[in-house]
């Protein structure tokens, strides 16, 4: 059912109030991402994120939304086997040691859900190749006749080694439900579904309801790229989708120093918000950091808008350090913005120390305005390099006025109505 507009969507409490630090775990501990070998265990677990939790909490965020973990060939989206960890992130051991770790700092746990597709070596995949129609993995990887009969795989976006699930058997739906449940049961809290964009929600349908029935309090979104964001949120049964639209808008309109795009889209943002309520983000493990797009100074800016409009948000790790990194098109175009952390949050370099402050200061902001997940936004001034806007609680009862400016120099400023005063400001 979709809510009346103005209404707040229902969300476990956890994630109404929930920011993630979303963290690509291969990357992040320094794991072969393509090794030439075989994969191995090199001393750096998936329990080492363990030791920034203290940072994590200190930064404001409740839970880590982790990239792909489980097994796979290379960079995790190529999976191998979705009941176990992946062996260079320490096995499943290393995951129940950080869902304990997440549990002691009352943290959310969010995992990846690669279902769209499997990697080439998957054994769902080497039996559909051997014709077997019987064994243990039948249904879930469907064949097509190739040339000279032999039988032929539907692959993801034209990547060979990424062979699309069959989501028009039943016992695919029954596969990833038991994938689902199993690590919820185990102590994650929710699910990103990687590549929503390209399956039939309706398979979504047959899957979500037997998860829900097991854990009522798990959010689930969607990684939707393009598309009719509300129809695929209705349709599919999911809690929410990614919103790419938001993202794009946000750096590019400060890039080219044109607020008029971002205005256009925050009236799109509050039609969404009355359907659902969207996760919302300004860096990925699939784009280039926002720093590098549009200067480190206006990337605060980018952050202000990102935590004073309506939606749940995440940061990518390195993002509240200001790191910087391009995604190039070429084999490793990922690697730059999928990096290696530091053991500890005491071997950072204290060069971004000032972007993490201003972190700080932007989610405490959101923190003491819980009604912004479903805020509303209207502009009260629009210019090519200055726009000013109100944020308002569902209700009307309540709001914040955020001010973005980009000459003489990038500046934020966030105000009371109520009574005028500064509640951030920032010059860059």
């Amino acid at each position: 059912m979709v809510p009346e507009a103005g209404s707040l969507p229902s969300l476990p409490d956890w994630v109404r109030y929930g920011i993630w630090w979303h963290i690509y775990p291969l990357g992040f501990v320094g794991a072969d991402i393509r090794p030439s070998g075989p994969r191995e265990f090199h001393g750096r677990g998936l329990d080492s994120i363990a030791d920034w939790l203290d940072y994590t909490r200190d930064m404001g965020v409740s839970g880590l939304l982790l990239g792909p973990i489980f097994e796979s060939s290379t960079h995790g989206y190529d999976t191998l086997d979705h009941m176990h960890v992946d062996v260079r992130l320490g096995g499943d051991a290393a995951f129940d040691r950080l869902a304990e770790a997440c549990r002691d700092h009352g943290m959310s746990l969010v995992l990846d859900g690669v279902f769209n597709h499997v990697g080439w070596h998957h054994p769902a995949v080497q039996e559909a190749l051997s014709g077997r129609a019987d064994g243990p993995w039948a249904g879930l990887v469907a064949t097509h006749p190739g040339a000279g009969g032999r039988p032929e795989l539907d692959v993801f976006e034209g990547h060979g080694g990424l062979v699309d699930l069959n989501h028009a058997d039943p016992r695919t739906a029954a596969y990833v439900t038991r994938v689902m449940n199993h690590w919820l049961d185990r102590g994650a809290s929710g699910w990103r579904l990687d590549a929503a964009y390209a399956t039939d929600p309706a398979f979504w349908r047959h899957v979500l309801p037997a998860v829900r029935a097991a854990h009522p309090h798990t959010w689930i979104f969607g990684e939707v790229i393009h598309g009719d964001y509300a129809a695929i949120v209705r349709e599919s049964g999911m809690d929410s989708v990614t919103q790419y639209e938001l993202w794009k808008s946000i750096r590019h309109s400060i890039q080219t120093d044109n607020f008029f795009e971002l205005d256009w889209n925050l009236t799109r943002h509050n039609a969404f918000l009355d359907a659902f309520t969207p996760q919302t983000f300004i860096g990925n493990h699939d784009v280039t950091r926002i720093a590098s797009e549009i200067g480190a100074h206006r990337a605060v800016l980018a952050l202000a808008a990102l935590m004073t409009v309506g939606g749940v948000p995440s940061v990518y790790y390195g993002d509240e350090q200001a790191y910087a990194g391009v995604k190039e098109d070429r084999l490793g175009g990922d690697d730059d913005v999928r990096p290696k952390f530091p053991r500890s949050p005491g071997e950072l370099s204290h060069l971004g120390a000032w972007m993490y402050r201003a972190h700080q200061a932007l989610i405490a902001l959101r923190r003491q305005h819980p009604w912004l997940v479903n805020a509303r936004t209207e502009k009260l001034l629009l210019e090519n390099r200055r726009y000013r806007y109100r944020s308002a609680s569902a209700d009307g009862r309540e709001a914040i006025v955020v001010e973005l400016a980009l000459e003489p120099g990038p500046s934020v400023t966030v105000t009371d109505p109520a009574d005028g005063r500064t509640l951030y400001h920032y010059a860059g």
